[in-house]
């Protein structure tokens, strides 16, 4: 019989916070699908309602917690996927590195827009 194989650690909390994740992921895709698909039809969403929703803390708080769920469980997820194929060694470290700061770019940018979108200014010219 074959061997189960996975690059999470047993007992590890990676496994558990992808998983955690991937149900949070689907509750509010869910709710995104229903948003603008049934609420508002795709083709009537306008670039000022999407600012207008925006500009409610709810609606920005779970589209920044969107933000960071969704690039830790994909990044998380290419890594192991990575890792359960043979990535070991020195390949496995710069694939990480790489990884990491693209996660970061990815977040930085994402906070830039939402913020934007919210019309919050973290750095006012003085």
């Amino acid at each position: 019989m074959a061997e189960r194989y996975s690059s999470f650690r047993k007992g590890g909390r990676l496994w558990l916070w992808q998983r955690i994740t991937a149900a949070f992921l689907i509750v509010v895709l869910a709710f995104h699908f229903f948003l603008l698909h049934f609420v508002h039809h795709a083709d009537e969403v306008t670039f000022l309602m999407s600012a207008n929703r925006m500009e409610t803390w709810s609606y920005y708080s779970l589209m920044v917690l969107f933000l960071v769920t969704a690039t830790f469980h994909g990044v998380n997820g290419v890594y192991n996927a990575l890792i359960n194929v043979g990535l070991s060694g020195t390949k496995r470290q710069v694939v990480k590195g790489v990884l990491v700061v693209a996660s970061l770019l990815l977040l930085v940018q994402g906070f830039r827009t939402a913020n934007a979108w919210a019309g919050i200014d973290l750095l006012p010219i003085l």
